[in-house]
């Protein structure tokens, strides 16, 4: 015999109207930060109000008040956005007890992954952000400077297992960034350019770099 539906309370549309208003909230916020990301890719970050932001996701200005305080507000929340993103995508590599120096090329290679995956949320974090000296600059440095510590890890194990010619970690793991990033910014930002195939830009970058701190 089939069992009879539980009886619907007061208590159970509650909690549905509930789930239901922090789901639209949710779902406005993420289109707020997804208006803003692109204004400030395409007009810069100084151009864009808050109205051009509303305008951007069909809602009124004072309704972006309700989930941020101002426009520093909106560029911070994407820059921790970013960095969770990029967080997600690098634990694999922060868990991998393969062989270091593999490990390090795959942590580049995922990296430059993620920045053409992503190119907006890179640009604004990586590009805008460090320019506007906005007041969640702060909090969105720490927390890059938490994601880069995975660079670091790949690094000092590395230079533990004598495979690279250098000691330095702070000094090879900025070389490596710098080098990665290089590569993903040009991809991103000079789309006229007559690059040669992304990927295999992207891996001789990477051949290049580990040629130059690994052990002969």
């Amino acid at each position: 015999m089939t069992p009879l539906p539980k009886p619907v309370t007061m208590n159970t549309v509650q909690e549905m109207v509930t789930a239901r208003r922090e789901r639209l909230k949710q779902e406005l916020r993420e289109d707020i930060l997804n208006a803003a990301r692109e204004l400030f890719v395409r007009e810069g970050y100084e151009s864009v109000s808050i109205r051009k932001i509303a305008d951007g996701c069909g809602c009124a200005p004072g309704t972006i008040y309700l989930h941020f305080e101002d426009k520093d507000a909106i560029l911070a929340a994407i820059c921790m956005e970013t960095f969770e993103k990029l967080d997600r995508r690098m634990e694999a590599i922060r868990n991998d007890q393969g062989d270091p120096l593999d490990r390090l090329r795959r942590g580049g290679r995922q990296y430059a992954q993620f920045a053409l995956d992503h190119p907006f949320h890179y640009i604004v974090t990586f590009g805008v952000a460090p320019s506007a000296k906005h007041k969640g600059g702060d909090e969105a440095m720490q927390a890059g400077l938490r994601s880069f510590e995975c660079m670091r890890d790949c690094v000092r194990k590395c230079v533990d297992a004598g495979q690279l010619r250098f000691d330095d970690v702070e000094a090879v793991s900025q070389s490596l960034w710098a080098a990665m990033h290089g590569v993903v910014m040009l991809l991103i930002t000079k789309p006229g350019f007559p690059f040669i195939e992304h990927t295999r830009l992207v891996e001789t970058t990477l051949d290049i770099a580990m040629e130059g701190i690994r052990v002969r």
